[in-house]
């Protein structure tokens, strides 16, 4: 059996593998090669590089693993066409995604962009900027999930109380309280911080409006690290350039990587952050942790792995 990986790893992670797995043959590229697509049973992607021609070049591929969480640049119909199997490594983005964010969090808060701007221009000055504190805020968490869940465990050791927005609206693990998607006009204006890691889906594509910013507090802090298509760009710029809110923080764009043109570079109110929120020199160890023990009981004949997903629904 052929394993490919269309991307390149460190090699004491290719070493663990080829050690651990004898029987199989691994390729390690960096990018598509049709001769790998064309033998390959199970490919190893972050998702972005597959195209519906590449998947009907790989006529013996039977599994795809993506060492992301996010699957919306995929060929999904080539694949379901094929019922191919697809899981990801969702789950492992939660613990840098977090510490991003709550770094973010903490510098606003904080002031610490005017104090290093201080700095460089050697201005002693103790009262410049309005330093607020973190600790009793309310933070509305939209995608409660392992990501959501973990960024509402950190909060609330800070004394922030946590609600949940899920399609559901029921109980989400690390929620002071939760409600459903449809209801969230209702808990805007009570919010201080508002965090997004939704995945992208035909249900979220645009779901936060204007008429949404124009419920948030005016020193609120938005922030989105799910995905781009959450808000449509130029109503997020519309809301940051009538000062709807105090800041917007954002990890993902409608088109990646950010126009130079973009007004969003000119803005005072946002920071811009180029979808590294997930970075970590831990990244691939995280991913092989649950690719190993997948591979594991794929080998067994079992294809009940983790993170499985229908690849049409995107998650």
């Amino acid at each position: 059996m052929r394993v490919y990986f269309t991307f390149d790893s460190r090699p004491d992670l290719q070493k663990q593998l080829v050690d651990q797995f004898p029987e199989i043959e691994f390729a390690f590229r960096k990018g598509i090669v049709d001769n790998d697509l064309e033998t390959a049973e199970v490919i190893v992607t972050y998702g972005e590089d597959l195209s519906a021609e590449d998947i009907a070049k790989a006529q013996n591929l039977k599994w795809i693993f993506v060492a992301s969480a996010g699957v919306e640049k995929m060929p999904k119909e080539a694949i379901a066409q094929r019922n191919i199997l697809v899981s990801n490594v969702r789950g492992i983005h939660k613990k840098p995604m977090t510490e991003s964010i709550l770094a973010h969090i903490l510098s606003i808060k904080r002031i610490l962009p005017t104090i290093y701007n201080n700095q460089r221009n050697k201005v002693w000055d103790k009262r410049g900027g309005r330093p607020t504190e973190l600790n009793g805020s309310t933070a509305l968490i939209i995608g409660p999930g392992a990501i959501g869940g973990e960024i509402g465990r950190l909060l609330q050791a800070f004394d922030v109380y946590t609600i949940g927005c899920n399609r559901s609206g029921n109980p989400a693990e690390y929620m002071n309280e939760t409600f459903r998607m449809d209801e969230i006009s209702e808990h805007l204006p009570k919010t201080d911080i508002v965090i997004s890691v939704l995945p992208s889906t035909k249900e979220t594509e645009h779901l936060i409006k204007y008429e949404h910013f124009q419920l948030m507090k005016d020193n609120a802090i938005f922030m989105n690290f799910g995905r781009g298509n959450l808000v449509e760009t130029s109503v997020l710029i519309r809301a940051l350039e009538e000062q709807q809110i105090q800041h917007a923080v954002l990890d993902v764009f409608e088109e990646e990587p950010l126009p130079l043109e973009s007004k969003l570079w000119e803005l005072d109110n946002v920071t811009i952050s180029p979808h590294c929120s997930s970075h970590s020199s831990r990244y691939l160890e995280r991913s092989l942790e649950i690719f190993i023990p997948s591979l594991e009981k794929y080998l067994a004949g079992d294809t009940n792995i983790e993170n499985k997903m229908n690849i049409l629904r995107g998650y």
